[in-house]
């Protein structure tokens, strides 16, 4: 199989990102509002599987953001990213093996944490090594369970992903130390079940 960040290196090539840009905005758009709502003092932030960076962009509008990180394990799209913004702060990176130099007060991500083997062991990174004390880490998660229509995904792209239900993944979330962890259904619609968000809490 492929390796997912082949896949987006690709996709980055032919312009697809701006395609996943548009399609992820009204979930993302959820997220933002609650990072808004839940961060009252200012924060600094990574964002993982950055892409474009369009996501750290946004973060980095938040008044109360000190600093925003993307990072991706695409080449071509940490390249397009520190074209468009080439002020930002744009990371290419080898996951789930990074770990950031300082550790930060939010984590956010969109469709990433699937493409790993073992989900798991990346949520406890973030929660040990990546976040500090109180931080906040939230994931949106297209490709589980309870979405049937996802789950052809892998033989389509032929890359690795993890398949896991909702709860399977509240409870790797658990597991990893988390509390105060909460999900829904975001951009959800009659054709589309929604994506599915994680968020959490490093006491």
């Amino acid at each position: 199989m492929k390796d997912a960040t082949e896949v987006f290196d690709h996709w980055a090539s032919i312009g697809k990102d701006e395609g996943m840009e548009k399609g992820h905005a009204a979930a993302v758009a959820e997220m933002l509002e609650f990072i808004g709502d839940k961060r009252v003092e200012p924060f600094s932030a990574i964002d993982i599987g950055c892409g474009n960076g369009w996501v750290v962009r946004k973060l980095s509008d938040f008044a109360k953001c000190t600093h925003a990180i993307g990072i991706d394990g695409a080449e071509t799209m940490i390249a397009k990213a520190k074209t468009i913004d080439a002020k930002g702060d744009y990371h290419l990176v080898v996951l789930p093996d990074y770990q950031p130099d300082t550790k930060v007060d939010v984590i956010h991500s969109m469709e990433f944490i699937y493409y790993l083997h073992e989900p798991a062991q990346m949520l406890n990174n973030i929660h040990n090594h990546w976040l500090n004390s109180g931080g906040l880490a939230i994931f949106g998660i297209d490709f589980y369970a309870e979405h049937k229509e996802s789950h052809d995904w892998p033989g389509l792209l032929d890359v690795h992903m993890t398949l896991l239900s909702e709860e399977e993944w509240l409870t790797l979330w658990a597991d990893a130390g988390f509390v105060d962890i909460i999900s829904w259904r975001a951009n959800s619609s009659a054709d589309f079940p929604g994506t599915l968000v994680i968020a959490g809490r490093k006491i």
